[in-house]
């Protein structure tokens, strides 16, 4: 048996990925995806657990999958994006403030 297998389960007709499978996969598709190198990628998912985002997902299988994972990627990115354009939007007001 490889290591790939090793990280599946089936269940249903859904193929369903461990939680750290999951999470690798995210990762993963956030350097392939959106060009983000390791670490600003493995950062991005560690912050994300360390919030509670990845709680639902640790409970139900069913919600690891490839597909899902996909999905997450986008969200992670989404929402960094949003964070940074709000900061940068409120940086740029507490300048142009008058005293």
């Amino acid at each position: 048996m490889t290591p790939f297998q090793t990280t599946f389960t089936k269940t249903d007709t859904m193929t369903t990925l461990t939680y750290e499978a999951f999470l690798d996969e995210i990762t993963t598709l956030l350097t392939e995806i959106y060009d983000l190198d390791d670490e600003a990628a493995i950062k991005l998912v560690v912050d994300a657990q360390a919030n509670d985002y990845f709680v639902a997902h640790d409970d139900h299988e069913a919600m690891r999958t490839i597909e899902q994972a996909k999905k997450e990627a986008v969200a992670l990115f989404e929402a960094r994006q949003n964070k940074a354009q709000t900061q940068s939007r409120q940086q740029l007001r507490a300048r142009h403030k008058k005293p």
